[in-house]
């Protein structure tokens, strides 16, 4: 009896033990972040800046030092493999759907760190030489 609560205990712990590792490796894989929290990521860390919308609105206004590559481009694929997969990247569309599909694509295609900004770029309320009209 005592051998089959230890052994009980054991395959819980293990169970918990790695469900709450494999949340936490996804958690750090795709990072839904606020426009504060970007803006602390863009002073403190070194990292790319990607606008997912289309050139049309990427033209209308973006956030400074923002390249563009359109999501929903038949090229899009490809003009990510220009990019460093190491480097952390932050991605923003205009409300955060686009951005959402980007980053699950970026994810699949091995970046190793990626934020998406909740709300895109409609929630960056910070100083207007941030962005570019």
């Amino acid at each position: 009896m005592n051998r089959i609560f230890v052994i009980c205990c054991f395959l819980l712990t293990l169970g918990i033990s790695t469900s709450c590792l494999d949340s936490t490796l996804d958690n750090q894989e795709i990072k839904l972040i606020t426009a504060e929290e970007m803006k602390s990521i863009l002073e403190l860390e070194d990292v790319q800046l990607i606008d997912v919308r289309t050139p049309k609105e990427y033209e209308g206004g973006y956030i400074s030092n923002a390249q563009n590559i359109d999501f929903m481009s038949p090229t899009f694929d490809e003009d990510i493999t220009r990019l460093d997969k190491d480097k952390p990247v932050i991605l923003y569309c205009k409300s955060g759907g686009r951005s959402s599909k980007c980053a699950k694509k970026m994810k699949d295609a091995g970046f190793k760190k990626i934020y998406d900004l909740k709300g895109g770029i409609s929630q960056w309320k910070f100083a207007e030489e941030t962005l570019i009209q």
